[in-house]
């Protein structure tokens, strides 16, 4: 297009898309009101009086190539490369089973979620998308579960929020629990780890409102303008419960993963979005998970979840370093995951869903076992969001990495315990919290330099159980995730329980909230 051609509402919206501005910073670039952009998007075919016709001819002779590529793209020209999110959008199936399963909830004919995402999707300003996960990393844990204590009180019947307290600090958190879900004690293998998977459990009908069906909408827009990555494999939703010390029952049915990203996991986001704005608007949160009788009602709406784990290694005692201890393994999760992205975070830390055996793969040791190959021991192959699974049994000892293999080989080298289990408010999931000790020192002398976190975690930490300062001063963090604060607490009181001279740590008491 040049400047002999006759602007439209069409064409001064595609200029809008290739500049990636939303419509106020467009608006305050071409120095007009942001109702006269919104005006465009709404009359495609409105021509722009003249003095309008050259403060847009200016606005195109000002971008930069790249800029002008991506306006061609969007007026139509063939020659013009597609953006790597528009490629997505087309191609990548995971975004079309969101996209299908979009147009089918929201009660759309066939393509309208495609199309409403591809024009979400040319109107998102990427740099606003950055600054707003700016905003939300100053929401604290301790904002998260303040706000969340405000919306739904603290208590219904036996249950409540857990609390940690380690001397004079204490540790609020989101994470619903009771009394019988605490201090588990629960080897995680049979027959005490022994969840099943009923035949033929259909999910609830769902019929997404306008409200909720543009937020879906907006998720997939974002996860493309932001290259996150997003699959759409099944995973577990819990019906059932029959948890108590040294046990861990009950019964899964199936869902699918974008089912989760489109509805419950964009509570989180909704609810950090409010605090950060100090607003209580949450309406996602009052149709999806109203009060903590919704929360507790696990089998009426989608309840999903994971298991996470407090990583502790043994070490030998060391002229540089000090006396025998155990290592800890703390994460500050990436901004690529959907969700508790750049909080911290026990490693490993996954969403509990089967990999080939839907029966066997329900209980939780299995994929804790697999998170612990995927997240610390280089296992790509068994990352379902990177590529499809094709083997018959991802984790048959032939398969294994070196550490695991070795940690496999004898039964008391690995020791993993399900801690405390709850259903945390952020978005209703379901939590085993774990505690995964290798008590032999020969691992860490042989394997300690191949340990390394995937592509979840921002960075890794580390600390020792003899340094009493540090982990206090960690656990006092604001940087925490609400689960994860709940793992690390209930980890170290089991550690210290079993751990001996290597745990040098202060008492940590809980208590559920009155």
């Amino acid at each position: 297009m040049n400047s002999a051609d006759q602007w439209t509402g069409r064409t001064a919206s595609a200029l809008q898309a290739a500049l990636r501005l939303s419509n106020e910073r467009f608006a305050e670039r071409l120095g007009i009101a942001a109702r006269t952009v919104a005006g465009w998007h709404q009359k495609p075919d409105l021509r722009p009086k003249s003095e309008m016709q050259q403060v847009l001819d200016i606005a195109l002779e000002q971008a930069t190539p790249a800029e002008r590529a991506r306006f061609a793209e969007h007026l139509g020209d063939p020659a013009a490369e597609p953006s790597p999110a528009d490629e997505r959008l087309d191609a990548d199936p995971h975004i079309g089973a969101a996209l299908e399963w979009l147009d089918k909830h929201a009660g759309w004919s066939p393509g309208s979620a495609r199309q409403a995402v591809a024009e979400r999707l040319a109107t998102l300003d990427v740099r606003e998308l950055h600054d707003r996960g700016t905003r939300r990393g100053w929401v604290s844990q301790r904002n998260v579960a303040a706000a969340l204590t405000a919306y739904y009180g603290s208590r219904l019947d036996d249950h409540g929020l857990f609390t940690a307290r380690c001397g004079d600090l204490v540790m609020n958190t989101s994470v619903l629990t009771c009394t019988d879900w605490l201090d588990l004690d629960c080897e995680l293998r049979p027959p005490y780890d022994r969840f099943r998977v009923p035949t033929a459990q259909p999910e609830p009908d769902l019929a997404l409102d306008d409200h909720a069906a543009r937020r879906a909408v907006q998720r997939l827009a974002e996860t493309l303008a932001m290259n996150t990555r997003l699959s759409d494999n099944p995973i577990y939703r819990l019906l059932s419960t029959d948890i108590r010390e040294r046990q861990l029952d009950g019964t899964f049915g199936g869902s699918r993963f974008v089912h989760y990203a489109l509805t419950v996991d964009l509570l989180e986001g909704e609810l950090v979005d409010a605090v950060a704005a100090d607003s209580t608007a949450m309406p996602l949160r009052d149709r999806y998970l109203p009060d903590l009788g919704a929360v507790l009602d696990v089998s009426s709406r989608l309840t999903a979840g994971g298991v996470l784990a407090l990583t502790a290694i043994a070490r030998p005692a060391d002229p540089y370093r000090g006396d025998a201890d155990y290592l800890l393994l703390v994460q500050e999760r990436s901004g690529n995951v959907l969700n508790a992205a750049r909080r911290l975070a026990v490693i490993p830390k996954g969403f509990h869903q089967p990999l080939t055996d839907v029966r066997r793969d329900a209980q939780v040791g299995i994929t804790l076992r697999r998170e612990l190959e995927e997240e610390l021991f280089g296992r790509p192959d068994i990352d379902n969001t990177v590529a499809e699974q094709l083997a018959a049994d991802p984790l048959h000892p032939s398969r294994l990495t070196e550490p695991m293999h070795w940690l496999m080989a004898e039964p008391d080298r690995l020791r993993m315990e399900c801690t405390g289990f709850g259903l945390n408010l952020v978005s209703g999931n379901y939590e085993f919290a774990s505690l995964i000790v290798i008590d032999d020192e020969e691992f860490w002398e042989r394997y300690g330099g191949v340990v390394e976190a995937n592509w979840e975690s921002a960075t890794l930490r580390q600390y020792s159980t003899t340094d009493t300062e540090l982990v206090t001063e960690l656990l006092g963090d604001v940087a925490w995730s609400n689960e994860g604060l709940f793992a690390m607490a209930q980890g170290l009181r089991r550690l210290a329980q079993i751990g001996g001279e290597r745990v040098k740590l202060p008492a940590i008491e809980w208590e559920i909230s009155q």
